[in-house]
C-alpha cells in the first residue's frame, strides 16, 4: 500500500468567559509512521501528565512522544494499519525495535521470532480501543480474536498485537491510561 493516510482532524476546544469556542482546528501535528509498514500512521491527538487533567493546557502534544503516557496520565491517539499483505515476511527484528524505539518505547517492544505477531507489545496501561474504520485481528498469546468498525476492546496491560488482515486499511482510536 503506497497510499499515505488521511490526516487525522483535531479541533480543540475552550472555554472562556462562560463561552465555549475552537482554539485549534486542523491536522494533528504529532504524525508517526513505520518505514517497515508502508501506511502506518500513529497520531497522537493529546496528551494529559497527571489526572484529574489541567483543562489549561495549551498544546501538550509537542513533547517527548512515547506510546505510554506520561506517569499519572493519559494519551489520545488515532492509528491506521494498513494491510499485512505489504509488509508481512519482509519485517523482523532490526525493523521492530527500530519501530519502537521512534516511539519512544523502547521497551514495549515482546518480539520474538516464535510470538504470534512481530509487533507484540506490552505497556502498563489501560487502553480503551475502538475500531472507526475497516477490519483487524486483535492478536493475543492464546488467541485471536476478529474486531470490525464499532467494536471496542478494553486492553489491561497484556501482550498483543493488531493484525490487518483485510485488503483495506484499518483506523483505530486509542485512550491509554498509566496503569499500576
Amino acid at each position: 500500500m503506497s497510499e499515505k493516510p488521511k490526516p487525522v482532524r483535531r479541533i480543540v476546544v475552550v472555554d472562556e468567559g462562560d463561552k465555549s469556542r475552537a482554539l485549534m482546528q486542523g491536522a494533528a501535528p504529532d504524525v508517526r509512521t513505520d518505514s517497515a509498514r508502508p501506511g502506518f500512521a500513529s497520531t497522537r491527538i493529546w496528551l494529559t501528565d497527571r489526572t484529574p487533567a489541567r483543562l489549561s493546557t495549551v498544546d501538550p502534544t509537542r513533547g517527548k512522544h512515547t506510546l505510554e503516557p506520561p506517569p499519572g496520565g493519559s494519551v489520545c491517539r488515532v492509528v491506521t494499519f494498513p494491510p499485512d499483505a505489504g509488509w508481512r515476511g519482509k519485517v523482523g527484528a532490526r525493523e521492530v525495535q527500530g519501530y519502537f524505539a521512534a516511539m519512544g518505547s523502547p521497551g514495549a517492544s515482546t518480539y520474538s521470532p516464535r510470538a504470534p505477531h512481530p509487533y507484540m507489545q506490552k505497556t502498563r496501561t489501560l487502553d480503551f480501543c475502538l475500531v472507526l474504520e475497516g477490519e483487524i485481528t486483535l492478536v493475543l498469546d492464546t488467541e485471536e480474536v476478529h474486531l470490525k468498525a464499532g467494536d471496542t476492546v478494553v486492553q489491561r496491560g497484556t501482550s498483543h498485537a493488531w493484525s490487518n488482515r483485510s485488503a483495506d486499511p484499518c483506523v483505530i482510536a486509542f485512550s491509554s491510561h498509566d496503569a499500576a
